[in-house]
């Protein structure tokens, strides 16, 4: 099948390594016209992946109807906050039979809608042609081509398969799940999670402190999906604790980075400036507080790094908090 992937950075451009590894032809659509010259020409992508090779499968281009021409499947990685407009803005070429993939691992802001039921809004796709995938998949050992697996979730049983055979590379192995719903959720709220637990590490706690905040981090996430609909299990595979150690842990989670920049002293702006890339928690987490308390979830590590990132606390403060909270059963439907 021949693929399209939108969004030339740093998980597009791993995404389209796997698929050309795959056995696909990747057209990759990209903004900026150098990045585009390089990976078609050079087959590299030195913004986000200096010194990697990308397989000659894989081409780039600044005009996305051309990417989109005759693309049975559309991947689409693209800032979250971004989606919806990218969409709009091409609507006319999406071919109308293609499947969509969203790598895409956050909230709508306004709307507080999950990615897969804002790609169905903005291109009138039946929910059977909407696939979402998350798992531990840093993008920078992607490149690497190191061991790696992860989720791909559609309503469509048969449709879930039919990605899974079209996305296994020998060293990356998709699993496949109904459960869109906990799939999403789990990726978006990780980010999060993960934003936290850096700010712990800026701030100098060890290892008791992560792993608390990591423990309650699966909590939180599970409570939010299973109010929504998800299945509990989904949060105790790929999609949910896998991503969310590897998010936590990794000095290549760029929300664990911007975390521990904010816990080391820089402002919001100044760890925008250093992170460069996307940092999808620090626009979601308003978004998936707002959907928590929509359906009467307590997400208290969320409400906290709202109030860091969007209100102006200190980490330590935020920290405290989170600590002088009422003691309650760890096992149960309220944290």
């Amino acid at each position: 099948m021949r693929h399209a992937v939108l969004g030339g950075g740093s998980w597009g451009t791993a995404f389209a390594m796997v698929l050309a590894d795959a056995g696909a032809e990747v057209g990759l659509w990209t903004r900026e016209s150098d990045v585009a010259e390089s990976i078609t020409n050079q087959h590299r992508n030195d913004r986000y992946h200096p010194g990697v090779r990308l397989p000659e499968q894989v081409w780039a281009t600044t005009d996305p109807i051309r990417v989109l021409s005759g693309a049975e499947v559309v991947v689409l990685a693209l800032p979250a906050q971004m989606l919806r407009v990218n969409l709009a803005a091409v609507r006319e070429s999406l071919p109308a039979d293609a499947y969509y993939v969203s790598l895409i691992k956050g909230i709508e802001t306004g709307s507080a809608l999950r990615m897969s039921e804002v790609i169905g809004q903005a291109t009138g796709a039946d929910p059977d042609q909407i696939a979402v995938l998350s798992g531990p998949n840093l993008a920078r050992e992607i490149v690497q081509r190191q061991p790696a697996a992860t989720t791909i979730a559609c309503e469509s049983p048969d449709v879930a398969q039919l990605l899974q055979e079209e996305i296994s590379a020998p060293y990356f192995r998709p699993y496949w799940t109904t459960d869109v719903i906990g799939t999403e959720i789990g990726g978006a709220v990780k980010n999060v999670i993960a934003l936290a637990n850096g700010m712990a590490v800026g701030l100098g706690f060890g290892e008791n402190a992560q792993a608390a905040l990591i423990t309650r981090g699966l909590a939180e996430m599970t409570r939010l999906g299973i109010a929504l609909g998800a299945d509990p299990l989904t949060f105790q595979g790929l999609a949910g604790v896998g991503d969310l150690v590897a998010t936590c842990t990794s000095p290549l989670s760029r929300n664990r980075t911007f975390g521990e920049n904010l816990g080391r002293g820089l402002s919001v702006a100044e760890a925008e400036a250093v992170t460069r890339e996307t940092c999808e928690a620090v626009k979601s987490c308003a978004s998936i507080l707002e959907l928590a308390r929509r359906n009467d979830v307590d997400v208290p590590i969320t409400e906290q790094v709202v109030q860091v990132v969007h209100n102006g606390m200190a980490p330590r403060e935020m920290l405290a908090h989170f600590m002088a909270r009422a003691p309650k059963p760890e096992l149960g439907a309220e944290d």
